[in-house]
């Protein structure tokens, strides 16, 4: 059996390994941070395991809040290279585990949460560690602080789909704000440096995280019958009436050629939503897959197009054990042509699987710097996606 300094000594190394912690101070703060005191209804093991733990459901069962998976924390801190004396602001107190590690670094930290629970759960936690000097507060993250600011650097801990204006307003020349945004069915942690008006991304990187809440999101689900699902952005011009009955359409598929191992796809998606704009997302549950109504790689989070009428979605087969071959199946009148389109992105991506994607976030009524590149038109900002090349 082993304590808690053994088991997080354990993880630390391996997230170490695997390339997710690369700055010695913010190895140091995860290794003296004791994970498992924000998690007192989990076992030690549980709490330095590399996973997610849910600490709020709903009726339903759906997790409403959670800790984030250790490599995640370290993911978001990297991007955000908190240096002491930074006034931080935390938008999703969480369980306090990450104000904790942000203090640790020197921060001065304000955290807020919509949540009373977590709320009182982080309160509880910073009592436990012994943590002082954190400023807790109750309310909706999409206003930030205002008494607190401006900051030099916020967090965000969970998914937004848009970008406030309170965030960009209470953020420093320079400043930095962390945040995992959703654009066309995917969501990647942005690190966003503020110049004037507006956010350029310094990396961006994939991640996943349970929807803000409090937010006006503007993603939209379309129903394609059998439990399958599109999901798409309101600035998408995607007909629903359009889709009803695609699936029931033959199915054509194309093989690209390509093989992958254990790899994630995420480059292939980022060059989707900068060439394609029906770029979207297809959700199909197990009663789905086990039907043949659809078979996308991660049934529950596959990049699709739409064109129109037609409906195309990332294809795989086994070929050698652990390996696999992608293509494209695809529904409708335009079926073959659109096959043909999201295999040639995937032979683009196979030249080079990096994640090749700068974004850059302005708020309506401001004159963009770049002309360039595809636009997503937000509820507050427009996002503009360009690739970049390769180092």
């Amino acid at each position: 059996m082993f304590d808690d300094t053994e088991l997080r000594t354990q993880l630390i190394d391996t997230l170490v390994r695997e390339g997710w912690i690369a700055t010695g101070t913010i190895e140091e703060a995860m290794r003296t941070v004791p994970r498992h005191l924000f998690l007192p209804d989990v076992t030690l093991e549980e709490a330095y395991q590399d996973k997610n733990v849910p600490t709020k459901t709903g009726p339903d069962g759906e997790c409403l809040s959670s800790a984030s998976a250790p490599h995640i924390v370290a993911l978001m801190l990297e991007q955000l290279q908190p240096t002491p004396g930074m006034r931080i602001l935390e938008i999703g107190a969480g369980t306090g585990y990450n104000a904790t590690l942000l203090t640790h670094l020197g921060a001065h930290v304000t955290t807020i949460d919509i949540d009373p629970d977590a709320v009182a759960h982080t309160r509880k936690a910073f009592e436990r560690v012994g943590i002082e000097g954190v400023t807790l507060v109750e309310g909706d993250g999409n206003h930030g602080v205002p008494p607190n600011a401006p900051y030099d650097a916020i967090i965000v801990t969970a998914a937004a789909w848009d970008i406030p204006p309170a965030w960009i307003d209470q953020l420093t020349e320079g400043g930095f704000l962390v945040v995992p945004l959703r654009f066309r069915g995917t969501t990647r942690a942005v690190a966003f440096q503020r110049n004037g008006d507006q956010l350029v991304s310094r990396s961006v990187r994939l991640c996943g995280f349970i929807p803000m809440r409090g937010s006006d999101d503007g993603e939209i689900d379309i129903d394609l019958g059998g439990n399958v699902t599109l999901r798409h952005d309101d600035d998408q011009q995607i007909d629903p009436t359009a889709l009803e009955t695609v699936l029931d359409q033959p199915r054509h598929v194309v093989w690209s050629g390509v093989q992958i191992g254990a790899e994630p796809l995420t480059g292939i998606w980022g060059r989707l939503a900068v060439v394609e704009p029906g770029t979207c997302r297809i959700a199909a549950e197990n009663t789905a897959v086990r039907s043949g109504r659809a078979n996308p790689p991660i049934p529950m989070l596959s990049p699709a197009i739409v064109d129109g009428d037609t409906l195309a979605y990332l294809a795989h087969r086994p070929t050698t054990p652990g390996h696999s071959e992608l293509g494209a199946y695809a529904h409708g009148p335009n079926a073959q042509t659109l096959c043909t389109r999201l295999n040639a992105h995937i032979r683009a991506w196979d030249t080079d699987r990096d994640e090749l994607l700068h974004i850059t976030a302005i708020p309506h009524g401001t004159t963009p710097s770049t002309q360039s590149g595809r636009v997503i038109t937000k509820h507050h900002i427009t996002l503009i996606l360009e690739p970049t090349a390769s180092d």
